[in-house]
């Protein structure tokens, strides 16, 4: 039997699950406690139905970033599965990635703070437009990662075509729900939804590849 490849990215890969880990932790810190009318010691069931129901927006907006960052974690992962060696330019493409990861956040709390509100149109123009730029830096990790000096010696150029027609898809579906936030922000949010069940779909594929 042939000597398995030595692999030297543990480093890097747990460098970056801790910060996948801490993206995710911010987002349930946006979910807070439902503001109901008068006080609490007069607090009622039905009040707290209410506040929980107009709160659906905080919950949706966290329902759609958590599992867009999980699945790229996991796309992340399957990914690494193919990498033997580190270099500086690999370095940076994943430190992009997981800076873009650290803010998805922020316009979290914003689609989730303007969506019942005049402004809904730009505050989810501004939600997918951000993800326009996660998917830009995932594509450039993949492009470093996929490189003959560093990942596996059994990669094909049929399975590195196939990575690479995949992950082109996300940045332009993105742009295009950015704009058509303006047309229907509900639409905008359920292009974001869809495109993470597409990418969970693909974890399949991208899991076999990586098992080479």
């Amino acid at each position: 039997m042939a000597r398995a490849e030595e692999k030297d990215t543990g480093r890097l890969e747990a460098f970056s699950d801790g910060v996948f880990a801490f993206a995710i932790t911010l987002l349930a810190l946006d979910v807070k406690l439902p503001h109901l009318a008068g006080q609490e010691a007069e607090a009622s069931a039905a009040s707290l139905l209410n506040g929980l129901r107009h709160d659906w927006p905080n919950y949706l907006a966290f329902i759609t970033s958590f599992f867009s960052i999980f699945i790229m974690w996991v796309h992340h992962h399957n990914l690494f599965r193919l990498v033997r060696r580190v270099d500086t330019r690999l370095l940076f493409a994943n430190g992009f990635l997981l800076m873009m990861v650290t803010v998805v956040p922020f316009p979290s709390a914003v689609a989730a703070e303007y969506f019942r509100t005049p402004a809904a149109p730009a505050a989810c123009a501004f939600y997918a437009g951000y993800f326009v730029f996660v998917g830009l830096a995932f594509y450039l990790l993949l492009l470093a990662a996929l490189r003959r000096t560093v990942c596996s010696s059994k990669l094909t150029n049929e399975t590195l075509h196939r990575y690479r027609a995949g992950y082109r898809l996300g940045p332009p579906i993105y742009f295009a729900a950015s704009v058509l936030a303006y047309v229907s922000p509900w639409l905008t949010m359920g292009i974001c939804t869809a495109l993470w069940i597409m990418w969970a779909a693909m974890t399949r594929m991208t899991a076999t590849e990586s098992s080479l």
